[in-house]
């Protein structure tokens, strides 16, 4: 690395999108079009980044790298209960797909598309893990000018009906024959669907529903054959009415109560986003293959951005070229995608917060077995690791300390077996990182970087660097984004908030809340008039209430903008805990001290809404714990020294007392607990861990407090009624 930037290399104005003096900016209408508002230079102006269809830039990319290799899978998605995982193969041993080939796939499927007759505007809905049939069928889709949605693989059958009866999916992609039946099981209630594509099990019979109507059932195989007979003129004529306004994806945002809305993403939307980010991160800069592991999900705009379209952009725009590389399907579960990163050795990857703890988790386990020259080493390695990474931090010195040049060398050994020392870029997103993850990273010599934005703003709205981040914060403004922190009043009128002098301790007049505005912006949620006029309003207001009269998209998170650019978010305005007497508290800063303070404690949620003081809800680390599952009751990590079982830790004195400790050291914190109405002063110790498949966790393992409240009630009515600090769960 070189020196560090002293301050953020902020948008002038000129580089900013013109926006019309009036609105609406948004179109809930499933063929709307969202116009484009251009900057006078820079990468939101026509010059730099003119708009095209993605199908028209996925051409562009297998025109000049049509050789290299774009797809690459293992096909091992499956695994016994109880079972050891395979271990990996080589990469030269995987199947592949190059980049013409999978063009060919692409226009196989387009073609199919409108031999089973879906319509332009349509949806297409794609329900199963990670794939190269994935990968392709969004592509089918979006290539014919439909809309490619990606269904959960957490979704239940109510969720997968809503979203394919809201959508207007006239033809659904499955992977396994569990996604196969919940289509099956809602097939009445999906009177628009056409078909049913799989490529993980075997098709079964075609269904009739009892009006009489008919949906086929058809292999992956068969389905890239159906369309044989159409030509490619036929083809070229739908692809020339698709426009680059027109909504391309709809991402279905993982909301904790009622029916998710459906951003409607445009082609300019997603292609700006990328022109933005890739030479942000700097990839593509030699004619080398930048490789990305693919294991989030693909129904988030997170795992789209880097997986789908990141990949094509890099292709067509740059000297090299992207490759997307598969996880196996039960990785997150099995806690195995270490195994995937030692074999893909990826250029650039992005893991949620939660994937970066197990890894830390596992390497602290290893360091603690070490002993002697090797300890010492190791210690000495990693103190001076994290030295030259503070001085690499925004506004530092970059100096690099004495003996670092060597001891960097077993931090690189380390890095190796993790499978990244061919990462450029490490990147975090969907939720915070704890101050202490990135400083146990940065002991190893490895930066992670930060990203924040939303489903609404196509993915990321700011962004960290390696030569400009800032432990705490989310990063800066990318460029030809606008992003501001404005007081809000109940009127709607906006006040540009001061900057912040220190981002990490901001006043409550530093603070405000995060808009931004545009090409990233969404289109709109979408709406669908065979709902119901009252629906139709429904989104209108959701669509107003989101994007306001100028063309500003709320985040509804509480942060700050520092004197030197960066962002922190420091709560949610909707997460906020208003106390009995009225004290707005914003639990995660609190919640991650006692994280840091604790590090055998693996969630916790903090309560109090309307009670006369707070308390919260903990879980231990447990084995086999992911956050896609909950693991066993049995004790793992740092939390196995109070005993084998939760119920042993209960028990265990020194574990209630070490929680006790740490809850009234961070109530004594003032940068973290800002008034003796946010100190926590009980808590309860949960039987299992918060995770996806507990419906604690959305899909990209966020926490919804409002569920796990519900699950809890008995336990946090308790709590506010026994005169002990710790109080036992009663809900099992």
């Amino acid at each position: 690395m070189g020196k560090p930037l002293q301050t953020a290399k902020l948008n002038t104005p000129d580089e900013l999108s013109t926006y019309p003096a009036t609105g609406p900016f948004w179109t809930c209408d499933s063929d709307g079009e969202r116009p484009v508002f251009y900057a006078k230079k820079g990468y939101a102006s026509e010059k730099e980044a003119p708009t095209m269809t993605f199908g028209a830039l996925f051409d562009q990319c297998v025109k000049k790298k049509g050789d290299k290799i774009a797809l690459r899978t293992e096909n091992m998605n499956t695994l016994k209960k109880g079972a050891k995982a395979p271990p990996a193969l080589p990469l030269a041993q995987w199947k592949s797909w190059t980049w013409k080939e999978y063009q060919r796939d692409v226009r196989a499927g387009a073609k199919a598309l409108i031999a089973l007759g879906v319509e332009q505007h349509d949806t297409c809905s794609i329900f199963g893990f990670n794939s190269p049939e994935w990968l392709i069928s969004e592509m089918s889709a979006i290539y014919g000018g439909c809309k490619a949605s990606g269904i959960y693989p957490s979704d239940t059958a109510e969720q997968v009906q809503y979203k394919s009866h809201h959508s207007n999916t006239s033809i659904a992609f499955c992977d396994v024959e569990t996604s196969l039946n919940k289509f099956v099981e809602v097939v009445e209630d999906l009177p628009y669907l056409k078909a049913i594509v799989v490529w993980g099990c075997k098709p079964c019979d075609n269904l009739t529903r009892t009006d009489g109507s008919t949906v086929k059932v058809m292999s992956f195989a068969d389905f890239l054959k159906a369309g044989s007979e159409v030509t490619d003129a036929q083809l070229d004529e739908r692809r020339s009415k698709i426009k680059a306004e027109h909504s391309c994806a709809l991402i279905y945002t993982s909301g904790t109560t009622g029916f998710p809305k459906a951003v409607m993403i445009s082609h300019d939307c997603i292609l700006f986003e990328a022109f933005s980010v890739t030479p942000l991160l700097g990839l593509g800069v030699k004619p080398e293959e930048e490789r990305v592991i693919s294991y989030l999900p693909l129904s988030h705009i997170a795992g789209m951005l880097f997986d789908v379209i990141a990949p094509v952009v890099i292709g067509a725009m740059t000297k090299g070229w992207g490759s997307t590389n598969f996880a196996r399907g039960y990785d997150l579960k099995a806690g195995t995608i270490g195994d995937r990163l030692k074999a893909i050795q990826p250029t650039v990857f992005l893991g949620v917060p939660r994937v970066w703890e197990k890894i830390a988790d596992k390497l602290k386990a290893i360091g603690a077995q070490t002993k002697g020259i090797k300890k010492k080493l190791s210690t000495a390695a990693k103190a001076k690791g994290l030295a030259y990474q503070k001085g690499q931090l925004i506004g530092g010195d970059g100096k690099t300390p004495s003996w670092f040049f060597i001891l960097s060398k077993l931090l690189k050994v380390i890095k190796g077996k993790l499978g990244l020392s061919k990462c450029k870029v490490a990147f975090s997103g969907a939720a915070p990182m704890t101050m202490d993850t990135l400083q146990y990273f940065a002991s190893l010599n490895i930066n992670i970087n930060e990203a924040y934005g939303m489903s609404e703003c196509t993915g990321a709205t700011t962004f960290s660097t390696n030569a400009c981040h800032e432990w705490g914060t989310v990063g800066f403004e990318m460029p030809g984004s606008e992003v501001r922190c404005f007081k809000v009043a109940e009127d709607g009128s906006k006040t540009l908030c001061p900057p912040a002098k220190d981002a990490l301790q901001p006043t409550e007049a530093e603070q405000g809340e995060i808009c931004y505005r545009g090409r990233h912006i969404m289109m709109g949620y979408l709406a669908n008039p065979k709902l119901g006029e009252e629906h139709v309003a429904e989104i209108k207001k959701k669509n107003s209430d989101a994007i306001d009269s100028d063309g500003w998209l709320h985040s509804g998170d509480k942060g700050c903008i520092s004197s030197r650019g960066m962002v922190r978010i420091t709560g949610r305005y909707k997460e906020l805990i208003i106390g009995a007497g009225g004290e707005n508290v914003a639990p995660v800063p609190i919640e991650d001290n006692i994280k840091k303070l604790c590090p055998f404690v693996s969630n916790i949620m903090m309560v109090g809404d309307k009670k006369k003081f707070m308390s919260c809800l903990i879980t231990l680390k447990c084995k086999g714990a992911t956050g896609e599952v909950a693991g066993t009751n049995e004790l793992d990590a740092e939390a196995a020294k109070f005993g084998k079982t939760i119920d042993e830790g209960c028990a265990n004195a020194d574990l209630i007392n070490a929680i006790t400790k740490a809850l009234k050291e961070t109530g004594e914190d003032g940068s973290v607990t800002p008034s003796n109405a946010a100190k926590i002063q009980k808590f309860s110790i949960l039987p299992k861990d918060f995770s996806v498949e507990g419906g604690e966790l959305t899909a990209t393992q966020k926490l919804k407090r409002s569920v796990v409240a519900d699950q809890y009630q008995r336990t946090i009515d308790s709590i506010y009624e026994s005169k002990e600090t710790f109080v036992p769960c009663i809900d099992k």
